[in-house]
């Protein structure tokens, strides 16, 4: 399957909204705009990155500033679309029960600190 990809800035500042009464929930609210809008248009997210970039400072000096950006990607348009996901974490977890989980062997003690305390005594 053939994707596209799509690389957006990150949210800088949160989003004023009832309720949202923390920096963190204002940006949580922000970022969850970000990725609806985006998902409307069929972008599915995929990261967020902090990638650097040397620029300008000054008239001749060069720094490096690191931007974050939100990675996204959609199936090409006129490309087959597979029945299941290609990803393999997108499969449900199998339930674990407390019979199939094994309890832990008991630790034996080394031959050779057992004849050590033989000796000793």
């Amino acid at each position: 399957m053939s994707f596209e990809y799509s690389v957006i800035p990150a949210p800088d500042r949160g989003e004023k909204a009832r309720g949202a009464k923390t920096p963190s929930d204002r940006f949580s609210i922000a970022f969850t705009t970000t990725l609806n809008e985006m998902a409307a248009e069929g972008w599915e997210y995929i990261r967020a990155e902090t990638l650097p970039s040397e620029e300008r400072s000054g008239l001749t000096g060069r720094t490096t500033v690191y931007h974050n950006v939100l990675v996204f990607r959609r199936p090409l348009a006129g490309a087959p679309v597979a029945a299941a996901s290609a990803r393999p974490f997108s499969q449900p977890m199998q339930a674990v029960t407390p019979a199939a989980v094994a309890a832990p062997a008991p630790v034996a003690a080394p031959a050779a600190a057992a004849a050590k305390d033989d000796e000793a005594s």
